[in-house]
């Protein structure tokens, strides 16, 4: 809580800054998110940040769903906590070593294997199956985008029904319509940085953080090295997380190397200490024991 500021601007919307105000006045998690206490709990916030607990699992997504289940919870239930849980599972299974060398091959393996849990009769897998269907069928990303916008917006299908509640820019904050453009931007990008982050960017609702989500995903596959060859161009290694936070040590600024030896290390204590594994130090590899060799059918 001391890292939020409690007066605008703080960098909080919708239902984080629902949970926030509720946590002030003494409600605590999962109730942050209850649909009678948080009535934006069907809003895009628990996408945000929650992926990187399937990289604290790698290959366990059953494991990475257990860690995530109360941050999700603090702002999301139903749909939009499923959709949540599809992209941590997505991020978890991105350490299984399948298609290595072939990124747009493993981000829709990815993807498949992930929809598998999601439930058939609810919007997030109908929302997926459409906009497969809809870059199997060769059509431009663009007429994709507005197909979405016209089935779950203008003719609110799929139980989707958003559009009657005329909440503000209709829903452009929502897990559902912004899910369903990620995966435009998923499917059309094929795996691609650069052109998946466009996609996701140009087709609107709330934009940067499906992009954030699939750069993060095709960053951590591809490395560091790898982005900066698809951009042509040096990153620098700091973030000033004081931007939009308080209260951090040296004055907010960190390296992303420093948080990827945080990362590391919170991954060795789950893979040792949850999933009964090993670190080979001379091949610098995790060894992780297989319990569903599911997973590694192409």
């Amino acid at each position: 809580m001391k890292h939020i500021k409690k007066e605008e601007e703080n960098f909080l919307w919708v239902s984080n800054q629902r949970a926030f105000d509720l946590m002030i006045e003494g409600i605590f998690p999962p109730e942050t998110s209850n649909p009678s206490l948080n009535e934006h709990f069907e809003m895009i916030d628990a996408q945000l940040t929650t992926e990187i607990f399937g990289l604290f699992s790698p290959t366990r997504p059953e494991l990475s769903m257990k860690m995530a289940e109360l941050p999700i919870s603090t702002t999301a239930r139903n749909e939009a906590k499923e959709i949540a849980e599809f992209y941590i599972r997505m991020h978890s299974l991105a350490s299984i070593p399948i298609y290595e060398n072939d990124t747009k091959e493993k981000i829709f393996w990815l993807a498949e294997k992930s929809r598998a849990a999601l439930n058939d009769l609810q919007y997030p897998a109908k929302m997926y199956d459409y906009v497969k269907e809809l870059y199997d069928s060769n059509i431009k990303w663009e007429s994709a985008r507005d197909s979405i916008y016209n089935r779950y917006q203008v003719e609110q299908q799929d139980g989707y029904n958003m559009t009657s509640r005329e909440l503000y820019c209709n829903g452009c904050y929502a897990a559902g319509i912004n899910f369903a453009s990620s995966l435009i931007s998923l499917f059309f990008g094929e795996g691609d940085i650069k052109e998946t982050i466009k996609i996701g960017t140009l087709s609107g609702w709330d934009s940067d953080n499906p992009t954030s989500t699939w750069g993060g995903l095709i960053g951590f596959m591809i490395g560091k090295s790898g982005v900066e060859e698809a951009f042509d161009r040096d990153f620098s290694n700091k973030f000033n997380i004081h931007r939009t936070r308080q209260n951090f040590p040296n004055n907010g600024i960190d390296t992303f190397e420093n948080m990827a030896n945080e990362g590391i290390r919170i991954i060795d204590r789950v893979i040792k200490n949850e999933l009964n594994g090993t670190f080979d130090r001379e091949n610098n590899l995790w060894l992780v024991p297989v319990n569903n060799l599911t997973y590694y059918n192409k």
